[in-house]
């Protein structure tokens, strides 16, 4: 399938303004024939948690993700965005209000949601006073023919998290992000060694410019599951296309048997051992 990444400047907390920057982003990209847009992590209400935690009223979270939804059906484009959404009590929410995941889901043409995920790995101390850090593993769908999974942003930089999606059948993994300038190697180097060790497409939107206190570099990425660069971006605002599809994940899993050929059991072992190690040390 034709895959569409939108890599963008948001406006912190002017949602209309931002769903204007997707509406077109959908359109523009519906007419090039993709099936799907990824768009960055907080992208219709802006990066900047803090804010978030004390000016976003979460009764107008339902009402932002119903205009997504209509966006997508009035494009006839799958989308994939990023909002806060409701912790579960799992989360151990606080008095003070922590009770807000950061979230991603993929809705289809229809604009019904086929998936959703809740970010487990917050980075910063910032995002850790506004949210609260999730712990269910990314499920995974069957959209358009390819096993489909969704990461957020600092996720994508554990390679445990990109492993259960593989683990779980995933071929395309879907990341909304938010990557402050200077971190590069993260685009560059990384996200093309979680697809070659997982042997899946890996599909990477971030913002640009200035959100607030954040300075984002762009640097969007397509990967495929050889570690190839399918499409990269530069710093500025940008939509990316890539093809993605199963055949290229299923030879990468022929040639080398990677997900076949590990031994978690051995690895969870290793781990005890090493806390035992450290137990005993000195």
């Amino acid at each position: 399938m034709l895959l569409s990444v939108l890599q963008a400047n948001a406006a912190v907390l002017d949602v209309e303004a931002n769903l204007r920057t997707l509406d077109d982003a959908a359109h523009r990209a519906a007419k090039a024939g993709a099936d799907l847009l990824l768009t960055p992590e907080l992208f219709p209400v802006g990066y900047a948690p803090l804010r978030l935690r004390s000016e976003l009223d979460p009764a107008t979270l339902p009402a932002i993700r119903a205009q997504l939804a209509a966006i997508a059906r009035r494009n006839r484009i799958a989308l994939v965005y990023s909002l806060p959404s409701a912790a579960g009590s799992e989360s151990g929410a606080s008095a003070q209000g922590r009770d807000w995941h950061i979230s991603a889901s993929l809705v289809d043409a229809a604009g019904t949601e086929l998936l959703t995920y809740a970010k487990v790995h917050l980075f910063g101390g910032e995002e850790r006073k506004a949210f609260v850090a999730a712990a269910e593993p990314p499920a995974v769908v069957t959209f358009k023919g390819l096993r489909t999974a969704l990461l957020i942003c600092y996720d994508i930089e554990f390679p445990e998290a990109a492993r259960a999606a593989a683990a779980r059948g995933a071929e395309l993994l879907l990341v909304p992000t938010a990557l402050s300038a200077g971190f590069d190697a993260v685009p560059q180097v990384l996200i093309r060694a979680r697809a070659l060790e997982s042997q899946l497409n890996v599909a990477y939107a971030n913002h640009c410019g200035i959100e607030d206190a954040y300075t984002f570099g762009g640097g969007s990425v397509v990967a495929g599951p050889d570690g190839a660069l399918l499409a990269a971006g530069g710093d500025g605002p940008e939509l990316l296309f890539a093809q993605v599809g199963t055949k290229a994940v299923h030879e990468a899993r022929e040639e080398v048997p990677y997900l076949r050929e590990r031994r978690p059991e051995l690895y969870r072992e290793w781990e005890g051992r090493l806390a035992g190690d450290t137990d005993t040390a000195g």
